[in-house]
């Protein structure tokens, strides 16, 4: 393989797209401008991605857990420059998902296209196995279908044969069934409705593949291939299982791993080929608060097996920092997955999740124009992650600022409104109606750090994230911006990594309550 030497999301212009090597600023760009890439491809928790071509298009689907709307979908022309177009899921398919459930919740999916729709198989470990369709990927998807109910049935993959015949491979979680390392294909319904079998445990070498997930299956050459990630999140590597017979056996191969390289845990994600007969691997790299982030290798084939990465002298693949960018029928605009918000749409942007089931009417797009207004909902919880009416979207890059312009109007002292930084510990910047005044209150964890006492009128909030998720908050006066000397150390979150944006909310027993009015949501 001839790789470079080692060297988010809305659009910008190409004259920025190179990016001088360890500049982890935002906008994070993956695409040099020079037709060429540099990992990760999306700086941000799209965790355990994976991804299917249909015709020159790209499109790619992760797990999203407790929040929603879940299963969010990118789009793409060359797997480098990628744009978030919708969601599969608007709500959980379980009451109890009107609570926070930290680590439950849509785990790895997996999309394919057959019989001319779209199809997602998505696990929630503590129900079982689901399924939904679609016409056009960023439209409107079908009601999540139980395919198998069951405890501890994790990261399920289809596979239509060429007979018609269909199958499902999937992975089990320790956590639930007290399995980390075996790997069962069932027969499945060709309509994906149900499973017509008890299938059979294809795979199980717990001595040299302690933990085994995550399966993909694909079929290659008369080859049946799943590909699965084992050795663990945060330190494992990526396996090639290959046989003749669906069944197995099957002879494995690590192909991926992080040999003499930074990246940690190369593993997890989608096998893909290009328009011109070019293959691809997509997966992630756990990157601690910054989540699950996203990174494209080549793929070579060689004796029959998908060799990813950067030759390191051997059979096995290191992941690369630097690579020529995939082809593409018309380069495409160099773009990252949407984040700062003007909120002059009719519709929320795309992403944007609630950290648990939503309702409708927990904010308006329309009561005022070019605002997002939010109405408080109780606190029902002092560990405020703990609250579902959180309005959060990912960190998209290593390094950035956050501004926000509030109108806060509320109607009883106990409502609030404000700034969060959240995974298992939280900061807010909020304003707070007290007695019959107003103050602006730094909170870390919920003990009180900093207040400014009488505040009024719009007021102008800002949080800014350095290298390590180091955060700062501040905010505006007359004279200018006011940094508050108080350091908050973020971390990731159950599964998931920090999330960063906005809230309202009510200590008070009053039925009636006020709203916040946000006029935008701006990275810098």
């Amino acid at each position: 393989m001839n790789g470079f030497s080692s060297l988010e999301i809305s659009v910008v212009p190409a004259k920025q797209a190179v990016v001088a090597a360890g500049d982890h600023a935002f906008p994070w760009t993956p695409d040099r401008g020079d037709g060429s890439y540099r990992n990760p491809v999306i700086y941000a928790d799209y965790s355990d991605p994976d991804v299917v071509r249909v015709g020159d298009v790209f499109y790619m689907v992760s797990s999203s857990f407790n929040c929603t709307p879940g299963l969010p979908l990118l789009q793409s022309h060359d797997l480098v420059n990628w744009t978030i177009i919708g969601h599969a899921v608007k709500n959980l398919p379980h009451s109890r998902y009107a609570k926070v459930q930290p680590g439950c919740g849509v785990w790895a999916p997996a999309i394919r296209f057959h019989a001319g729709k779209y199809w997602i198989f998505f696990p929630m470990p503590d129900e079982g196995i689901y399924m939904v369709t679609a016409e056009n990927p960023a439209g409107t998807w079908s009601e999540p279908h139980l395919v198998q109910a069951g405890r501890g049935l994790i990261d399920p993959c289809p596979l239509w044969d060429d007979d018609g015949q269909a199958y499902l491979v999937h992975a089990y979680a320790a956590s639930r069934a007290g399995i980390k390392h075996r790997l069962r294909v069932c027969p499945m319904a060709p309509d994906g409705s149900h499973l017509t079998g008890e299938g059979k445990i294809v795979f199980h070498e717990p001595e040299r593949h302690p933990t085994i997930e995550g399966p993909k299956f694909l079929k290659r050459n008369g080859w049946y291939y799943i590909l699965a990630p084992a050795g663990g999140v945060e330190t494992g590597w990526q396996v090639v299982l290959r046989s003749k017979n669906i069944y197995g056996p099957y002879e494995d191969k690590i192909v991926l791993a992080q040999g003499s390289t930074a990246i940690n845990g190369p593993h997890q994600g989608a096998l893909v080929d290009a328009a011109d007969g070019s293959w691809w691997f997509i997966h992630f790299q756990d990157a601690g608060v910054y989540g699950r982030v996203v990174h494209l290798q080549p793929v070579n084939w060689c004796d029959g097996w998908p060799l990813m990465g950067h030759s390191n002298g051997g059979n096995c693949g290191e992941p690369v920092l630097n690579y020529r960018n995939p082809p593409a029928i018309d380069r495409p605009l160099i773009a990252v997955p949407q984040s700062s918000d003007e909120f002059d749409s009719a519709k929320l942007g795309l992403q944007w999740q609630w950290n648990a089931n939503h309702n409708d009417d927990w904010y308006s797009l329309s009561v005022r124009k070019n605002w997002l207004r939010l109405y408080p909902q109780p606190a029902t919880h002092e560990n405020l992650m703990q609250l579902p009416n959180l309005l959060l979207q990912k960190f998209p890059a290593r390094s950035f600022t956050v501004e926000t312009l509030f109108e806060f109007a509320p109607q009883h002292a106990g409502e609030e409104a404000g700034l969060i930084v959240g995974g298992e510990t939280f900061a807010t910047l909020a304003i707070e109606r007290k007695n019959t005044d107003d103050q602006l209150v730094l909170r870390i964890n919920g003990c009180t750090k900093f207040v400014q006492d009488n505040v009024s009128g719009p007021l102008k909030l800002f949080v800014s994230v350095k290298d390590g998720g180091l955060c700062q908050f501040g905010f505006a006066v007359r004279d200018g911006l006011v940094t508050i000397p108080q350091n908050f150390p973020a971390k990731k979150g159950k599964w998931i990594g920090a999330k960063l944006g906005l809230y309202n909310l009510k200590h008070s027993k009053h039925t009636s309550a006020g709203h916040v009015d946000v006029d935008y949501f701006r990275f810098t």
